[in-house]
């Protein structure tokens, strides 16, 4: 089926990953009172950067869809690195207090016993569900579309059924063998994988916020365009630049000086409408020299 409204679509991914991960906050919260895992606390803190996530990306599209204005020339992409900055402090705070709450169980004498590991077992096989469907949703529309946020979105989902499978290893085993200690250590493991996660998700917000040019196959690929393209005799000065989802790029090409005004202007267009074809995420701006020939 094609994708007769892209923005509608990508809306209803972005919708439908808030609604899922509202739901698995509450189901999650349920589920840590009446076990008292620490594997299920650390998948509720995976549940809660989840939720904060999804709506930093349903902000991200309905940003996308708005034009520039006169106060916001490049448009209001910077509010996604500003948020996800905020994500990363969130993260890292949970994941050192899923750490610290672990060590204290795994150190002390006598460990607390969990309880009620039949619920919290059903309560992390439903969010299993949960999370599968989504995925799914979140596939069909990324390929519609072919959103970036979407997609990323997705990849985020994947990564989180890893802490729901240990935290269902950790209450079976707590349940079948009494093996209270492996919930402190898939615990530990989650947290983790939350720390990692956080600090790739800050880096990548702080290169933003500080201009680091994009991806280096990003920009070799639009110098080869640049270097292909009928009419154009050279370039020079290609920067780069990121914010949020969207990639800026200020391109010189060098042209012969005899062209008529049209003529460049042709040449430089279908230049910048490859590049955009391309590289659906970026913006583009070319500014075009007389060639040295």
């Amino acid at each position: 089926m094609p994708a007769q409204n892209p923005t509608r679509l990508n809306l209803s991914a972005g919708l439908a990953s808030v609604l899922v991960a509202g739901l698995l906050v509450a189901l999650k919260l349920w589920a840590l009172g009446e076990t008292g895992a620490l594997s299920v606390a650390a998948s509720l803190a995976d549940s809660a950067m989840d939720l904060m996530v999804s709506l930093g990306a349903m902000a991200a599209i309905f940003y996308a869809a708005r034009p520039p204005d006169e106060d916001h020339v490049f448009g209001h992409n910077s509010a996604e690195d500003l948020a996800a900055l905020g994500q990363s402090l969130f993260i890292l705070i949970s994941a050192g207090v899923i750490t610290w709450a672990a060590v204290s169980r795994l150190i002390t004498a006598r460990p607390e016993r969990l309880m009620a590991e039949g619920v919290g077992i059903l309560a992390m096989v439903l969010s299993i569900l949960l999370t599968l469907a989504l995925i799914v949703w979140q596939t069909r529309v990324a390929r519609l579309t072919g959103n970036k946020v979407v997609k990323a979105d997705r990849l985020h989902y994947l990564g989180d059924l890893l802490p729901n499978l240990g935290a269902i290893a950790s209450l079976w085993a707590s349940s079948r063998f009494g093996l209270i200690q492996i919930d402190s250590i898939m615990a530990l493991a989650a947290a983790g994988m939350l720390a990692i996660g956080a600090l790739k998700i800050g880096k990548g917000a702080w290169d933003a916020l500080m201009d680091r040019a994009a991806d280096p196959a990003l920009i070799e690929g639009i110098a080869t365009l640049a270097r292909e393209w009928p009419g154009v005799h050279g370039f020079h000065d290609l920067k780069t630049r990121m914010a949020g989802s969207k990639v800026f790029v200020h391109l010189h090409i060098e042209l012969d000086g005899d062209l008529t005004l049209r003529e460049a202007h042709d040449i430089g267009a279908g230049l910048r409408r490859t590049i955009l074809l391309a590289y659906p995420q970026t913006d583009v701006i070319i500014h075009k020299d007389v060639a040295r020939l």
